[in-house]
């Protein structure tokens, strides 16, 4: 549906990017594919998972209505469990593709391949899930499942294909991304092996890439490879034009084009999906504006910039809920945008999804006090005073707005005097009583986002995790609030900010 339940009606969602898909299969032959997380990360799934899952899956039911061809297995495909995965696949109406991940007794989970054939031309398709599923997910979610290299089996199963089943065009579908720049080479995250559909690209012989999990919009070609990934939320659907050209019955060349096909305010909806989770968006909406929670005190802020100059109840009890999930003793958090929010007394799940506003999870890394130190230095980089006045500075303005690479932190003590040159800022760094030690190790939860070290904190992204939550947010603090449902405003000051 064309919401991410906020409140507002966005350009996204199946129920619009189906309109443009009937639109590409009017103009030839086509071949439709899901590249992962399809069952999981909005509030209907969660709702639907969690109060109806007795009742048919209605994205499933959606997708069997535009006759997906094939899909992939996403890391976010497990969340829910085997169990509910395997009613998921019973249900679905097309195949489902795993060239990686295993058996206990050596056999293949599922098919690794599936050959497709369009107007007499072969087309072979490989199905790889990133390889660090295992280091995200409940194991009991994965029981007996052996997730093997990406790249390894995507070299394997290619030999195999082209070997045995006579194919004329190779794609590799691969809920991944990739860790370096496709034109430079350089790195762009840590190469950890989550993301190596550069590697793919560089080293192996196949004709089409569709990548996913990074939630990145890319259309362009390199290593004589089409590549593509389609964003988040049906922003945009991939599409790969192939031109074949034959001379007496015999193929001559083969040409192939990437393109991401947008939808926007005018796109109208597919009926057939919107027929197919009517019921469940209905209740989902409803859901999402009953009560599940009750503040005492005050968690609402007016102005951002405050919130970040002086700290604020509602950053407090983001910080507990982050401790709590994850019995880290320190922790770190950012506000995503400037404008108003909080939570009123009475909390819904709309409330959560509006102020959390970032499909985030949490990781709790070992760091020493040292990469605390750098960390606050960078934050306190966020100010600058212009004409006596203190504000943001420049640098978290432009190019684009950063304000979610502002962190505050709790379960530590600590001053900024934005007084001093950038880098020197912080006065002092207490933890339990005691000066934080340089060379000491600590464990920190973070979001993942800031886990990479994303936001100029490269020193996160060698720290080892201690723990890896793959739950949204957005669940959690829900879960939370079952738990806790009378939450107590509260606002320790811990740290301060110094400038006149």
């Amino acid at each position: 549906m064309p919401t991410t339940y906020r409140g507002i009606t966005e350009p996204v969602g199946l129920a619009k990017a189906a309109s443009l898909i009937e639109n590409l299969r009017q103009q030839r032959p086509t071949i439709l594919i899901d590249n992962g997380d399809l069952i999981q990360g909005s509030p209907l799934t969660y709702y639907h998972q969690r109060f109806h899952p007795e009742q048919s899956n209605p994205i499933i039911n959606a997708a069997n209505a535009l006759r997906y061809d094939l899909a992939i297995f996403g890391n976010h495909e497990f969340n829910y469990g085997l169990p509910v995965l395997e009613n998921t696949i019973q249900a679905s109406q097309f195949p489902w593709l795993s060239a990686n991940i295993y058996t206990k007794d050596g056999s293949t989970w599922m098919q690794p391949y599936v050959i497709q054939e369009v107007a007499g031309i072969r087309i072979g398709i490989i199905g790889i899930t990133t390889q660090l599923v295992p280091l995200w997910e409940d194991p009991s979610h994965i029981e007996g499942l052996i997730f093997e290299d990406s790249f390894e089996s995507a070299k394997k199963w290619l030999g195999i294909m082209k070997e045995q089943e006579n194919v004329d065009i190779t794609v590799i579908c691969y809920h991944g991304g990739f860790a370096h720049d496709l034109t430079s080479g350089s790195l762009l995250e840590p190469d950890t092996g989550e993301n190596v559909g550069y590697r793919m690209c560089k080293e192996l012989d196949f004709d089409i890439m569709i990548t996913g999990h990074q939630h990145r919009e890319i259309c362009t070609q390199a290593f004589g490879k089409s590549i593509v990934q389609p964003g988040t939320k049906a922003v945009c659907i991939a599409g790969i034009t192939i031109d074949v050209e034959m001379i007496n019955g015999t193929i001559s060349s083969i040409q192939h084009e990437p393109n991401l096909y947008y939808v926007d305010d005018q796109t109208p909806l597919d009926e057939r999906v919107v027929r197919e989770a009517q019921e469940m968006h209905d209740l989902t909406e409803q859901w999402l504006d009953e009560p599940i929670g009750h503040i005492h005190g005050n968690l609402r802020y007016n102005n951002a910039f405050d919130v970040r100059l002086h700290k604020h109840p509602y950053i407090e009890f983001l910080q507990h809920v982050q401790m709590h999930v994850t019995n880290a003793p320190i922790s770190c958090t950012s506000l995503f945008h400037d404008q108003p929010g909080g939570f009123n007394e009475q909390v819904t799940m709309r409330d959560i999804v509006t102020n959390y506003i970032y499909p985030n999870t949490l990781k709790v890394l070992q760091v020493t006090g040292q990469h605390i130190h750098d960390a606050l230095e960078q934050c306190a980089s966020y100010f600058t005073i212009q004409d006596g006045q203190l504000t943001i500075d420049p640098s978290f303005l432009h190019p684009k707005a950063q304000p979610y690479n502002y962190d505050m932190w709790e379960g530590i003590e600590y001053v900024i005097d934005v007084r001093q040159p950038v880098g020197h800022r912080i006065l002092s760094i207490n933890y339990q009583g005691k000066p934080l030690d340089m060379h000491g190790s600590y464990e920190v939860a973070m979001n993942n986002y800031r886990a990479t070290g994303a936001g100029n904190f490269p020193y996160f992204a060698d720290c080892p995790v201690v723990k890896d939550i793959q739950t949204d947010m957005t669940e959690i603090i829900a879960d939370y609030f079952a738990e806790f449902p009378v939450i107590q405003a509260t606002c320790v000051p811990n740290w301060k900010v110094i400038w006149e």
